[in-house]
């Protein structure tokens, strides 16, 4: 009886331990997480009155799930991007238009997700509506996919125009019928954004910011955007109308992983 005894209270011991290690993981990943630098902001805490609709916290987005690190909807920035952004947004409500944010900083675990999704040929879920025209094994060839990204570093957001008084964009459905990106715009999904010729993160060379195809208003709407952040000092990526970094970078060779949320921010922010 007391060999069995010691058995069992050894049996409950080690099960009590095991208990008690999974318990803590979370707690001790979360630990573990890195934070960012002190010149990373909350875009809020230095403009609230830009919008955001952080795509990558939805499953509205060509994975077609909500993406690895991005734990809150939260634009972060470094606070010169920040800053400058802000200063377009002075100059745009006054003209009757608001800047929103689709993506900000960009965790390099994001990246990697984005990455495996490439790499998986068989998940084409979202084709229909972010690359129709685009077979799923040229993503990497043709630069719609890359191991690092731009939005790592913290100075890289995808931003549009949206006329006031803002209209808001209603929540997406994942069962409806997925529309091709670059449909004219009462066809394609009905975000708030004025009409820039295609939707946000279309893979398709029609989303080249001059492109000579695009032209009428959807093109004054392109420029308009275009002239007003690099007047406050960003620069525009060409292949896609709604990517900009400022310049200088405050980072510009760290590739960082912080999670997208709010504890990854210093208490002063």
């Amino acid at each position: 009886m007391t060999r069995l005894t010691t058995v069992t209270r050894a049996l409950i011991a080690a099960v009590a331990a095991l208990l008690a290690s999974t318990a803590l993981t979370p707690a001790a990943r979360a630990g573990t997480d890195p934070k960012a630098p002190k010149d990373f902001v909350a875009l809020r805490s230095v403009d609230p009155t830009i919008l955001q609709e952080m795509r990558y916290v939805t499953p509205h987005n060509f994975v077609g799930e909500r993406i690895d690190g991005y734990r809150q909807p939260l634009c972060i920035l470094t606070r010169p991007a920040a800053e400058a952004l802000h200063k377009a947004q002075r100059r745009l409500l006054g003209q009757g238009y608001t800047l929103k944010v689709y993506d900000c900083y960009r965790p390099q675990r994001a990246v990697d997700h984005f990455v495996r999704w490439a790499e998986d040929l068989d998940d084409q879920a979202m084709k229909g509506e972010f690359y129709p025209n685009v077979d799923k094994t040229r993503l990497f060839a043709d630069g719609y996919i890359a191991a690092k990204s731009g939005h790592s570093r913290g100075s890289t957001l995808d931003v549009t125009l949206v006329r006031l008084p803002a209209e808001p964009t209603r929540p997406y459905r994942p069962w409806e019928p997925l529309v091709p990106c670059f449909a004219p715009q009462g066809a394609r999904f009905p975000d708030n954004s004025i009409d820039m010729g295609t939707g946000f993160d279309c893979f398709d060379t029609l989303s080249h910011t001059l492109d000579p195809r695009v032209q009428g208003r959807q093109r004054a709407n392109r420029l308009l955007l275009k002239s007003t952040l690099e007047g406050v000092g960003f620069v525009n990526l060409p292949e896609e109308w709604w990517h900009y970094t400022f310049k200088p970078e405050a980072h510009p060779d760290t590739y960082f992983d912080f999670p997208v949320a709010r504890k990854s921010l210093t208490s002063a922010h």
